[in-house]
């Protein structure tokens, strides 16, 4: 917490509050929560991490997401530390393996996550991808989880429109509380039909590696002009335009991964930004939305 003296803590923590998305039963989460993939897996960067989750949660990014697949439990683990204590300021989410998304495995899996997590239930529980596994079995094994209250709620991974309406039309597919895919100002794929989907269907979407994972496209990102040039008419960095750019309909929920306390700063910064219909139609010509279906992108 060195960063920040206690004014600024609740001065930023103000606005990623304002900025919320409702799911489906009602509750309100920020727009700007935690991503840990790949978090726990370093032991030497253990404690810098958790004071990273810890200082997000201090600035109201209480939406932590994790996964049994992260370090296979690893990322759990993590997660766990730092929330020891704190367990009604988050809203935790965790993804289960698609093998283990049987009815016969379910229940074990997600009572492995919890134990990994320390605590007796999970505000989100996520099919991690689509598998073999029947839909109607996961759904099933997912409404036994949350009449259990091991689970509040359960939505989906990396699922496509064609598969959303699969859901959708199945037995209880109708309590999906989310979506989690990529999406980020640099890969817009879900704009053309995904989005819109659940817009009509009042779900939310959460999207993972919102500053994109590295690579080509986060440099682009990085270098673009009319990204700097917006950035620097607010005074902030290219990657908070990126991330602010991602929340700006409100009904996004985005998870950028952070393992030092700076970097957790400049996300929930990114809430304090409101861009204009300008800065949004140059963003577009920069970075324009397809004009047919493509592949969703997955990483």
């Amino acid at each position: 917490m060195g960063l920040l003296d206690s004014n600024k803590i609740v001065e930023i923590r103000s606005h990623v509050e304002k900025r919320v998305v409702k799911l489906p039963d009602g509750t309100t989460v920020p727009c700007i929560g935690q991503g840990t993939w790949y978090m726990g897996d370093k032991p030497q960067e253990k404690a810098k991490e958790i004071k990273a989750l810890q200082l997000g949660i201090e600035l109201g990014m209480k939406v932590i997401d994790t996964a049994e697949m992260y370090g296979n439990g690893a990322s759990e683990r993590l997660v766990g530390e730092a929330i020891k204590g704190r367990r009604d300021d988050v809203f935790l989410v965790s993804k289960v393996y698609p093998h283990n998304a049987g009815l016969d495995k379910i229940s074990v899996a997600c009572e492995n996550s919890l134990k990994q997590l320390g605590t007796d239930y999970l505000d989100l529980y996520l099919l991690h991808w689509r598998g073999r596994i029947p839909l109607e079995e996961t759904i099933e094994g997912m409404e036994k989880l949350r009449k259990e209250g091991k689970i509040l709620r359960w939505g989906v991974s990396n699922f496509d429109t064609e598969d959303m309406e699969e859901l959708w039309n199945t037995l209880n597919g109708s309590n999906c509380a989310t979506n989690q895919v990529l999406y980020h100002i640099g890969s817009r794929g879900i704009d053309f039909d995904l989005l819109p989907w659940h817009r009509e269907h009042h779900i939310p979407i959460m999207a993972y590696s919102p500053l994109a994972q590295g690579g080509t496209l986060r440099k682009q990102l990085l270098t673009d002009p009319t990204v700097n040039e917006i950035a620097k008419k607010y005074n902030v960095k290219p990657l908070q335009i990126a991330l602010a750019w991602t929340i700006r309909t409100n009904d996004v929920i985005a998870i950028p991964k952070a393992g030092q306390e700076q970097h957790v700063l400049e996300n929930a910064e990114a809430a304090a930004i409101e861009l204009t219909q300008e800065d949004l139609n140059r963003l577009d010509e920069a970075f324009p939305k397809p004009r047919k279906k493509v592949p969703l992108d997955i990483i």
